[in-house]
């Protein structure tokens, strides 16, 4: 008997624990992000590791930045998290521990480090996972991981990533410590920043529609105002104003 969860049992979990509706531009990414997160966790060659869990954190936030109501997103991530049968706390502490690492050290200690050569204080069960992955020769590779290690990056050097030949230069030494594709990240990684630039695109345009709407809702507004607070006589210029041929 297969007992696999499918996505549509996941999807219906998801929305059985978030019950709040979800903007349309964003239902999309959080779908999108669930069915990957749920294909993962069904492979049998797939184990949770903290810089998958980065990845799925920060994918998610920066997708989800300019979500409003902004105090549904913690409950989205929770739900997204939950409906896969997880812990979205196991997921934020171990986002929070990487991210705290990378932004205490220089680019150069992280490779160190994930090259195994340094230890960083506090931080050896994290550097002994990365040690686990890159002997594990049926590590389940994954674009969310891939973002989990773009954000290290990020977090230690914010300036790098924008250096597109210093970028990939710290990403070729990552996957060799790793034992990773260097082409597969860097392709994942260029549709990723490619999608960000894009949901920042759309952005735009919502905001720019929900101006238009808030603009012609607050001129009905005043158009009634003005209508109830207009005296007989100015209702009856307005009136004859308005009579063909007057």
């Amino acid at each position: 008997m297969n007992n696999v969860r499918t996505v549509s049992e996941t999807k219906r979990a998801f929305y059985n624990i978030h019950t709040r509706p979800i903007n349309s531009i964003y239902r999309r990414v959080v779908e999108e992000l669930m069915v990957e997160m749920h294909l993962l966790t069904v492979n049998a060659d797939f184990h949770y590791d903290p810089f998958y869990a980065l990845g799925v954190f920060a994918s998610f936030h920066r997708f989800m930045l300019a979500y409003r109501p902004e105090q549904d997103i913690a409950s989205i991530f929770d739900g997204l998290c939950k409906a896969l049968q997880d812990d979205p706390q196991r997921y934020r502490h171990d986002a929070e521990r990487l991210e705290a690492l990378a932004s205490r050290s220089s680019v150069e200690e992280l490779m160190t480090w994930l090259e195994q050569k340094a230890s960083i204080a506090d931080c050896n069960d994290l550097q002994a996972q990365a040690g686990a992955i890159a002997h594990n020769s049926t590590f389940k590779y994954s674009r969310l991981f891939a973002i989990g290690l773009f954000t290290l990056l990020e977090a230690a050097d914010a300036e790098l990533v924008k250096d597109e030949a210093k970028l990939l230069e710290a990403l070729k030494r990552v996957c060799a410590a790793l034992k990773l594709s260097d082409d597969k990240v860097q392709k994942d990684l260029e549709l990723y920043r490619s999608n960000l630039e894009k949901m920042a695109q759309a952005q735009i345009v919502m905001e720019d529609v929900l101006k238009a709407e808030r603009k012609k809702r607050d001129d009905r507004e005043r158009a009634k105002v003005a209508a109830k607070s207009a005296t007989p006589a100015e209702a009856t210029e307005a009136k004859g104003d308005a009579t063909p041929g007057s």
